[in-house]
Formats: C-alpha cells, sequence, structure tokens
C-alpha cells in the first residue's frame, strides 16, 4: 500500500519507490479551496496477484470515476478489441519472416497531466504508519479522512484513458506511428514494416526484422516510458500465445482461468458434462413448427439473480477469446438474466458441469492467404417467444473453388445471437442470419485492408436454397415482400461485388 501510494505521489521512503507526482496531499487551507464545481470522489483499494508481473503482490488505488459526471471533455478511448488482435496473429503468421511481441507501459496512465485537476479523499486509517508519517497526513487530515489532489490521470478517472492515449498519438507521431483510421487501438508506421495492435497499455506487435522492433522500443523509450519487454510474445491480455514459427501455427489458451473462476462460485460439479447447454428437443412434420416453451419455473431472489449475471459476465470474455462453444448457452442465458428462474439455474449448473469437465480450451491458426471468409446459419423457433437463433464462424483462409474443401482455420470471431424481430419462415430466419454475418463482414474485411492485406469479394456459406437465391437474385421475390426490409441489402452486396457471385450453388452462396 506504501509502495502504491508513493508511486501515484512524491515516493515511498520505505521500498524506495520513485513518484510521479499524480496526487498531492492537501492541507485544511488548501482543502477549503477545492472548486465548487469539483466533486470530491472517493478512492477505491484493489488487490490482486499477478504472477506474471515483475512484482506479482499488487495494489492499485483506483479514483471513483462514477462521481465525476460533469467532465467536459472527451472520455471515449480508442482501443483494441479481441478480434483486432486475432487478426493480427493471424497476420504474423501468413506474412514471410514476422514475428510477434509484447511491450508493456508501466504506469501508463499516469504520464498524462490532467486538463483540470480532480479531488478524492480516503480514510486516515487505510494507510500504513510509515506513510502517514511521510506525508504528516496526521495534521493534513480532515474529518479521518486524507484530502488529495489529482493532477495527472490516475486509474479510475473517467478522462484517464483517453488522456494518455492522446499523449501517446503526439509523441510516437513524429517517430512515423500512427493509428489507422478506421479501426480503433490498430497502429502503423509510415514505412517501416511494423504493426501493432494496443489494449490500454499492453502493445502486441508484429515486426518482419528485429531492428524495426527495436526503433519502437527505442521511441517509447525517449518519450520517457518504462517499458517490459517480451521478445517471446507469449501473454497478451491475459491469453497464453504458444508461437511454431518453423510450422506456422499458433495455439492459444487461458490457462488456470477456468479453474479459478469455479473455486470463485464454489461450483461442485454433478457429472462429467459435454453439452454446455440444453439442446431443444427433435420434431418432425407440423410439430417442427412450434415455437420453444417459455419457462415457467419460479424466478429467484436477488442474491442468486445477481450471481447468475456475474457467472455469465467472468465466462464471457473466455468465451470470445479462446472457447466459442459455450457463446450460444452464454447468450441464451443472458437474454434471462434480468428475470432469472429456477430453470435459468439449472442450465448455469450444467454450463459449469460443462467448464469443469472441460476446462482449458485452445484454438488453433494456421497461416493463410488472409482472405476473410464466412460461414452463416441460422435455427428457426429455436428460442422462446418464437424467436430465432443466428449464428456466423468468420476465419482467414482463401477463395474456395467449386468443388474441392474449404481449408478451415481457427476463428478470429463467431457471431452468436437472436434475431430481434419474429420471423415467418426458416428461410427469412436464414437471410437475417446473412444479414447479420455481412454486416460484421464489412467491419472485419477493413480492418483487413487497414492491416495491409486487400480483400477480394468475400464468400459466405449459406446452407438455405431460398435465402441464399435471393441474396443472389435468383429467384423472383414474390412471398418474401413481409421481410424484414433490411434483410434485403444482401443483395445489393452482392451486386455491388463486396462477395463473389454464384460460386456453387448451396455451397458458397454470397451477399
Amino acid at each position: 500500500m506504501g509502495k502504491e501510494f508513493g508511486n501515484l505521489a512524491q515516493g515511498d521512503n520505505l521500498t524506495g519507490e520513485k513518484g510521479t507526482n499524480c496526487i498531492f496531499v492537501m492541507d485544511h487551507n488548501e482543502i477549503a479551496n477545492i472548486p465548487s464545481d469539483r466533486t470530491v470522489t472517493y478512492g477505491r483499494i484493489v488487490i490482486d496477484y499477478r504472477p506474471q508481473k515483475e512484482d506479482p503482490n499488487r495494489v492499485r488505488i483506483t479514483a471513483g470515476g462514477n462521481l465525476i459526471t460533469d467532465y467536459p471533455g472527451e472520455v471515449t478511448t480508442r482501443t483494441a478489441d479481441l478480434t483486432t488482435s486475432k487478426i493480427l496473429w493471424n497476420s504474423v503468421l501468413s506474412t514471410e519472416n514476422a514475428k510477434f511481441m509484447g511491450i508493456d507501459i508501466k504506469s501508463f496512465y499516469l504520464t498524462a497531466p490532467l486538463d483540470r485537476y480532480e479531488y478524492m479523499k480516503m480514510p486516515l486509517s487505510v494507510f500504513p504508519q510509515h506513510t502517514i508519517e511521510q506525508y504528516d497526513m496526521i495534521n493534513k487530515a480532515k474529518n479521518g479522512f486524507v484530502y488529495l489532489e489529482i493532477r495527472k490521470a490516475i486509474y479510475g478517472l473517467p478522462q484517464a484513458g483517453a488522456l494518455a492515449n492522446k499523449l501517446l498519438k503526439e509523441r510516437l507521431a513524429p517517430a512515423g506511428y500512427y493509428e489507422v483510421p478506421h479501426t480503433p487501438g490498430l497502429w502503423r508506421h509510415t514505412t517501416r514494416p511494423i504493426e501493432f495492435s494496443l489494449v490500454v497499455d499492453d502493445f502486441g506487435v508484429k515486426y518482419v526484422g528485429e531492428e524495426h522492433a527495436e526503433h519502437l522500443i527505442e521511441t517509447l523509450k525517449n518519450n520517457q516510458y518504462t517499458i517490459a519487454v517480451d521478445w517471446e510474445g507469449d501473454l497478451y491480455c491475459g491469453i497464453k500465445l504458444e508461437w511454431n514459427y518453423k510450422e506456422r501455427y499458433l495455439d492459444i489458451s487461458m490457462p488456470g482461468y477456468i479453474p479459478k473462476l469455479l473455486q470463485r462460485f464454489e461450483h461442485e460439479k454433478k457429472r462429467k458434462q459435454y453439452s454446455p447447454y440444453p439442446a431443444q428437443p427433435r420434431k418432425f412434420g407440423t410439430a417442427a413448427q412450434e415455437p420453444v416453451k417459455d419457462d415457467t419455473t419460479e424466478t429467484v431472489d436477488e442474491p442468486r439473480k445477481k450471481r447468475v449475471q456475474q457467472i455469465v459476465g467472468g465466462l464471457l470474455y473466455y468465451a470470445r477469446a479462446v472457447d466459442n462453444t459455450i457463446l450460444t448457452a452464454l447468450n441464451s442465458i443472458a437474454s434471462q438474466q434480468a428475470n432469472a428462474t429456477e430453470g435459468t439455474e439449472k442450465k448455469i449448473q450444467q454450463l459449469l458441469d460443462y467448464m469443469a469437465t472441460n476446462p482449458l480450451a485452445k484454438v488453433r491458426y494456421r497461416a493463410s492467404s488472409m482472405i476473410l471468409n464466412i460461414h452463416s446459419d441460422a435455427s428457426y423457433l429455436s428460442e422462446t417467444k418464437a424467436r430465432s437463433r443466428i449464428g456466423g464462424y468468420y476465419f482467414l483462409g482463401s477463395v474456395p473453388t467449386a468443388n474441392n474443401p474449404i481449408p478451415m482455420n481457427g476463428a478470429i470471431h463467431v457471431q452468436c445471437g437472436i434475431l430481434k424481430s419474429v420471423v415467418t419462415s426458416a428461410a427469412e430466419a436464414e437471410l437475417g442470419a446473412l444479414f447479420e454475418n455481412c454486416k460484421e463482414g464489412k467491419v472485419i474485411r477493413l480492418i483487413l485492408e487497414e492491416l495491409g492485406h486487400p480483400q477480394p469479394p468475400t464468400p459466405v456459406h449459406c446452407d438455405n436454397a431460398t435465402a441464399a437465391g435471393i441474396a443472389n437474385n435468383n429467384v423472383k421475390k414474390q412471398r418474401s415482400r413481409h421481410w424484414d426490409m433490411r434483410f434485403f441489402w444482401v443483395t445489393d452486396q452482392v451486386q455491388q461485388q463486396f462477395l463473389p457471385r454464384e460460386l456453387s450453388r448451396l455451397l458458397y452462396e454470397t451477399f
């Protein structure tokens, strides 16, 4: 605690930690002169154990940013998402002589001066004795609280990320580094073969030639950043990366994440489980058109409802990162969590049993031609309230050719959702899935192009002849006039050649 406070303030005499002058302890006169338009927020102490860090025992003091609602400036921070990072990893594998490394900036937020000072207070009792003595807190405290003036961005302030990111751009621009226009968190150099994704203070760097990586490192050091360099590139945003440059493949996983989560929620496995979610019973004939029955079990109380919500939140990042097999279960449970029932809890039990049975998922990426492929599908009336489910599998491969197998690859993105509108047929559900998947595909195409991988028309696989015929404009739309008008945007995209014309009937249908 003393070390962390010293890092934010003017140092810690006991541990030798140097200060960053982000916060200053205020005396009584300074407290009386706090501007009337400022909210004095609270300080929050966060404790964690991070074994991959130089000092694994971590204490962080953060500001209660939820009380600072009147900040007049921009607070949005452009940061890379998982899809961007996965595309970058595929690009490393698919670029000759490319490698991946990680860079972490120490105290990234603490480098940015605030454009207006903020204020917070913390109980005197939370500070260690040596810190109290060093900063004369006994004489400066008021009503049992230590008041702090915040002069540089610290964790928790709503404007901290935006200010730190803006300062980074200003410092890196003279050296030729810039953020691409349309993909948040993706950076390139004007001439050097180096690109990186940026998530807060974590750089995931693709480089061709070590001298270019050294240029980025020296640029950061010359701009007063203290950095840690991971030349192996084996950890990024909590995801373990196992690179095989010789055979050009990468395995990603999150070992230890699931056991820790199961321990947190005190889960007791009832049985081995190989399905994350109870499948709907198979129906034939006219019964196949019957909607799924609503859950009529008793609703649960607030603590049990909150537990359901916490489990969904705890598994979501893991699912998006490495285990897409549980996305359908999470999506369906999440749609019920606001009014969770005993039936919802049974689904949670099955999901956690599945996680306990399969605690370590891995995804493998292989070198490819970096051409986006999309597999689109839908299931009609498979959710409550007569709703339909859509899905999409996005991977990087090559342009498929007729009558040849599709070379698959690990997913860079998986679409999993429920159509908002109630559709009237399986074909309309399939066209709705095409609409949602192709809309997402437009964004991913742009990421690939800004990373330096131009895209031909994107092939999309759809197994419904009617939906594919409408998308390819091969059938008359006599009985589909009542369908959601947005879905027909897919047909326009085919005509504009964002995706190829029909490659092979029912195999590679396009929008």
